[in-house]
């Protein structure tokens, strides 16, 4: 693998050399091509730097910025399939939330009575600076009114699993950061449209109940189903059995729904409150299933756990591509703008996140993890609630921008302060089931 990493390296400078000299003798086409080529190389071209392997992901994050830039028509639809299809992108960002879940534990909740001060510091600034951050920053700038929401959604969003890795990586407070991205996870239905109603309201349509929904069925349904299957992994053979029964009864209803019962109901109640309560419930059973079926086939394949992270990361890099081609137009026009406003609100975030806990009391090894839980917002989650609006091009710019910037930076700063510990690494905190591969959660 890596004499694979080596020859893509030395190739990448080769394509960027041959996409320089396109570029020179004005051959738009050549040097088009052998950028691309180039950044797929150098992303896979990093394996073979020890000092930069950590970088891979973000790569790739920016060869489908490139790819979606450059060829914007080959990523916005496929035949008779369009790639931006709400449906699509749902089922997609939900295997990336599955990926998440399947990293995280029951036993992440244990520690809550421990670090509860630390939880609601973190919550509370994790929900306050980064909304506050994005409606000032589109005050600055004045960006359109679906960008400029945009960017209040990420602000608004829970923070993802890159913080626990970063977290990891700086030696800070490992518990205290799983609790706060699991809470914070859980807090989303709520907080997320609450905070874009407040400060989005007037520049997009928030419904309020309609959001909530979508996230819960983006975020909690995912890694609810995850959820279970770490409880599967635990519990006795006759509550084993039980869930499986429940499971059985569960698909044969969500079946059912989908062959014609949600139909019906809607032909006969059509209250939107009651369907939506409805299709919800379909989306809850569904994930029952997939966390019994996950955990049958994890159990006999235990090989299937490391091919999550992939998963997860094609998902990304898909709904980034998809995003950068549906909304390039926009991004000619605003891309280092939007780029400029992506390091200012993940700086303020790191930087308010810090302060703010050492001013509530926290000490620095703690504080240093809340600027992380902070800083690191869960682009998935953004990039999914944009494309249930069906505005993937507009208010679903912002992901595409600030997570490839949130990927470096947050390594970035986890490398300095792990050159610069505080005391002496605590015991007992193990290393997360994650690379950094997975960091944009």
């Amino acid at each position: 693998m890596q004499k694979l990493y080596r020859i893509s390296l030395i190739g990448s400078g080769i394509a960027a050399v041959v996409s320089l000299a396109g570029l020179t003798l004005h051959i738009a086409a050549v040097a088009q091509a052998f950028v691309l080529i180039a950044t797929i190389l150098l992303a896979l071209g990093l394996g073979a730097l020890p000092s930069m392997k950590g970088y891979q992901y973000t790569a790739w994050i920016i060869a489908a910025v490139v790819a979606g830039m450059i060829y914007p028509e080959a990523f916005t639809s496929w035949g008779s399939i369009d790639l931006r299809d709400k449906t699509l992108i749902l089922v997609i960002v939900q295997l990336v939330m599955f990926g998440m879940g399947t990293h995280m534990s029951l036993k992440d909740f244990k520690g809550l009575a421990t670090t509860g001060k630390g939880v609601l510091v973190g919550l509370f600034c994790h929900f306050s600076i980064m909304p506050l951050m994005g409606y000032l920053l589109t005050r600055l700038f004045h960006f359109d009114a679906e960008i400029a929401a945009g960017i209040i959604l990420i602000g608004s969003c829970s923070s993802g699993l890159a913080s626990n890795v970063m977290v990891y990586l700086a030696r800070a407070n490992l518990v205290l950061s799983v609790i706060v991205t699991a809470m914070a996870t859980l807090a989303a239905p709520f907080l997320t449209p609450l905070l874009m109603k407040t400060f989005a309201g007037t520049l997009i349509d928030v419904k309020f109940a309609d959001m909530m929904i979508e996230i819960i069925k983006i975020v909690i349904v995912p890694i609810g189903a995850a959820l279970l299957h770490d409880y599967l992994k635990h519990t006795a053979p006759a509550k084993k059995r039980k869930l499986y029964g429940v499971a059985v009864v569960c698909a044969l209803y969500a079946i059912g729904l989908l062959l014609g019962g949600y139909d019906w109901m809607q032909a006969r109640i059509g209250v939107h409150t009651v369907l939506q309560s409805l299709e919800l419930s379909g989306f809850l059973a569904g994930a029952v299933v997939a966390g019994v079926v996950y955990h049958w086939l994890q159990h006999r394949y235990p090989a299937i756990d490391k091919g999550m992270p992939y998963i997860s990361m094609f998902g990304i890099v898909y709904f980034t591509t998809v995003t950068t081609a549906a909304g390039r137009d926009h991004l000619m026009q605003v891309g280092a703008l939007l780029f400029i406003a992506s390091v200012i609100h993940n700086a303020a975030g790191y930087f308010f996140g810090y302060w703010l806990s050492r001013l509530f009391g926290m000490d620095k090894h703690s504080s240093r993890t809340i600027a992380f839980e902070v800083g690191l917002q869960n682009g998935g989650m953004a990039s999914g609630l944009a494309g249930s609006m069906g505005k993937l091009g507009t208010v679903g710019l912002a992901a595409a921008v600030f997570s490839p910037w949130m990927n470096i930076s947050g390594s970035i700063l986890a490398n300095y302060w792990r050159r610069r510990p505080v005391t002496a690494p605590e015991k007992g905190l193990k290393e997360p089931e994650v690379s950094l591969k997975e960091g944009a959660f």
